[in-house]
């Protein structure tokens, strides 16, 4: 037995003949946030997108969580004729929540959103939009959140209360899966997956990778270039 909230084994997935993801193993614990990063096409969407349901694996299997989940897609999940309040309340009955109206007004003030509830979501700026998608993936407390890109659409003081809100999954024993092109973002996971054209690279604590990357003073982001130069150059041999 695993003491996982949300497991893959062995996990692969394929795209019109190709792999995309091959033999992917992550275990989520209570209390812990993983990050997920990687260049472009590395598998990252695709590993989240296993985790939450939203797609089978082709090979190995994938444990989901025992309570709840929220998924965060990158783009936007709204009606765009809906206002930010309406969308919530709609997600809330279709979860089978019992006061959805009350939901989705605690998800507002949480998420600062109080002041464009009302206001359909096709007129909201990018960030606005990406608030109310994060509000939606929150509602019913789930025990696991899984994030595609969280941040790129939010300014500073929007990612700080996006952190805040993911740090209280953290407290009340959830976890938090994210993916991230912002390599400085790592700081907020405990553990950190790199993938590699569908592979893993790297599979351990954020404190781990920062010791064999040599992170300095010139930033996670930079560390990861050199240590994804120097995996290349192991798998080419």
């Amino acid at each position: 037995m695993t003491d996982a909230l949300i497991e893959a084994v062995g996990a692969g997935r394929r795209f019109r003949g190709r792999w995309a993801l091959r033999g992917l193993s992550v275990a989520v614990r209570a209390g812990e946030t993983h990050a997920l990063i990687g260049p472009n096409g590395a598998g990252k969407t695709t590993l989240l997108g296993l985790l939450a349901g939203a797609a089978t694996p082709d090979e190995g299997r994938v444990h989901g969580a025992s309570g709840r989940s929220g998924f965060v897609p990158q783009r936007a999940a709204l009606y765009r004729r809906m206002t930010p309040r309406e969308n919530l309340e709609l997600f809330a009955r279709l979860d089978g929540l019992e006061d959805p109206a009350g939901a989705a007004a605690g998800l507002l003030a949480a998420s600062d959103l109080e002041d464009v509830a009302d206001r359909l979501c096709g007129t909201l700026s990018v960030g606005q939009q990406q608030r109310v998608n994060v509000a939606v993936g929150l509602l019913g407390a789930p025990d696991v959140v899984l994030l595609d890109e969280p941040t790129a659409a939010l300014d500073p003081r929007q990612r700080l209360l996006l952190w805040d809100l993911l740090a209280a999954v953290r407290e009340r024993s959830g976890a938090v899966v994210f993916t991230t092109q912002n390599l400085e973002e790592v700081i907020h996971a405990d553990r950190l997956l790199i993938l590699h054209e569908g592979r893993c690279a790297f599979s351990g604590t954020v404190a781990e990778f920062a010791r064999r990357a040599g992170v300095g003073d010139d930033g996670y982001e930079r560390a990861f270039v050199r240590f994804l130069d120097d995996h290349e150059r192991e798998v080419a041999r």
